[in-house]
């Protein structure tokens, strides 16, 4: 595998400076944690009809949704349950089709541009699902625009798009928030609340690993000619991203594992399987990152990789490892388990829970730890995670 490391200079705060508070008006988006836990210990009869779960359509937001066929389409029935969906856009008739039929009333686009030119006044808010490339150049013209914004995980393709967009939400005054629904789960909760509470003792190294790609990657740009499918505009696909010829080996799906268009398996996956670490044991920025992969390729995403980020000790806690594999790439089995013979280790079982699209299983915990045993409907598929306590 080829090897690279690198120090991370030390930043300022972790988290950037929160937003200005500003009036928040009866038709702005109120989708943040804060208003919908308030929400739920306010007797329904000041909440009025929305409390009742009853909306006349006058209280009801309207929203644009860009980007409508897969984990787009379950965004858009996500919003439409409580909001009016005001209008669909996508590049592809056929990604949108199940949309576009659930929602007929809705007004229809293929260019955002276009949507957010002709209906911007008659709109509060806006989610992003399109792939990678496009998030920042949507997300940025609704932000422009005083869109409140919904952007899907991966926030962008890099780490200077996702500052543009922090600078525009705090410039602009929008409420934002990027789809990672993992978050929501019992199963993220739950790995705090055990760390908290002392179960597995103190945590020193994590394990992360995921059965991706499960999508071409490793491979070198295709010749052979493709006519474009009728129901596509493959130029509004490209977006930004340089011209090149459509191939299926691009779209629809496909996209992630191309530098121009996704980020490979760490930008689809690890939002959801580091979350849990990130989030209980306050790791902030990592002072060291240690990177491995098979063979590169100028274009794609190699095939396996193995990542190893260090951070330094904070707040009481020890330094911690943080380990990412993918492709085929697994972790050596716990010493209890290394007389198991298995060529893939099993993702749930004993001390496991699921965490969004992953499994979480804590790999030493402390003798007798009361640590329920979840049933097989953890099984989620072929990623992971593992803490290994003290």
């Amino acid at each position: 595998m080829s090897k690279r490391s690198h120090r991370v200079p030390k930043v300022g705060a972790q988290h950037a400076a929160p937003l200005h508070a500003h009036p928040i008006s009866r038709r702005e988006f109120v989708g943040d944690v804060a208003t919908g836990l308030a929400f739920t210990i306010v007797p329904p009869h000041v909440l009025g009809a929305r409390g009742r779960g009853r909306l006349a359509p006058s209280d009801k937001l309207n929203i644009a949704c860009i980007g409508i066929g897969g984990m787009g389409a379950n965004d858009v029935r996500g919003v439409g349950k409580t909001e009016n969906i005001y209008a669909l856009c996508d590049v592809d008739e056929r990604q949108g089709a199940q949309s576009f039929a659930a929602f007929p009333l809705a007004k229809r686009f293929k260019d955002f541009r276009v949507l957010l030119d002709k209906e911007g006044k008659s709109i509060d808010a806006v989610t992003v699902s399109t792939p990678d490339h496009t998030h920042t150049v949507a997300g940025m013209l609704a932000m422009k625009l005083g869109k409140h914004t919904r952007i899907q995980k991966p926030l962008a393709r890099s780490l200077w798009e996702v500052k543009q967009l922090e600078d525009a939400a705090r410039k602009y005054k929008v409420q934002t928030q990027m789809g990672n629904q993992g978050h929501a789960e019992e199963g993220t909760r739950l790995i705090r609340e055990w760390v908290e509470a002392g179960l597995i003792g103190t945590v020193r190294e994590v394990q992360l690993w995921t059965n991706r790609p499960i999508w071409p990657q490793a491979i070198e740009r295709p010749l052979d000619e493709y006519h474009t499918p009728a129901t596509l505009d493959w130029d509004l696909w490209l977006g930004p991203a340089p011209a090149r010829p459509y191939h299926p080996a691009y779209a629809p799906f496909k996209w992630r594992g191309w530098w121009d268009f996704g980020t490979g398996a760490l930008g689809d996956i690890a939002c959801h399987s580091m979350d849990a670490s990130f989030w209980t044991l306050n790791l902030g920025y990592p002072t060291r990152i240690e990177a491995e992969s098979t063979k590169l390729f100028a274009e794609t995403a190699p095939a396996c990789s193995r990542i190893t980020y260090s951070f330094a000790a904070k707040g009481g806690r020890p330094p911690v490892t943080v380990v990412w594999r993918d492709g085929s790439l697994y972790p050596p089995r716990p010493p209890e388990r290394a007389s198991r013979t298995r060529s893939r280790p099993r993702v749930a079982g004993p001390r496991s829970r699921s965490c969004g699209a992953t499994a979480v299983s804590i790999r030493r915990a402390r003798p007798r730890s009361p640590i329920p045993t979840p049933g097989p409907s953890t099984r989620a598929d072929s990623s992971g995670s593992a803490m290994a306590a003290a």
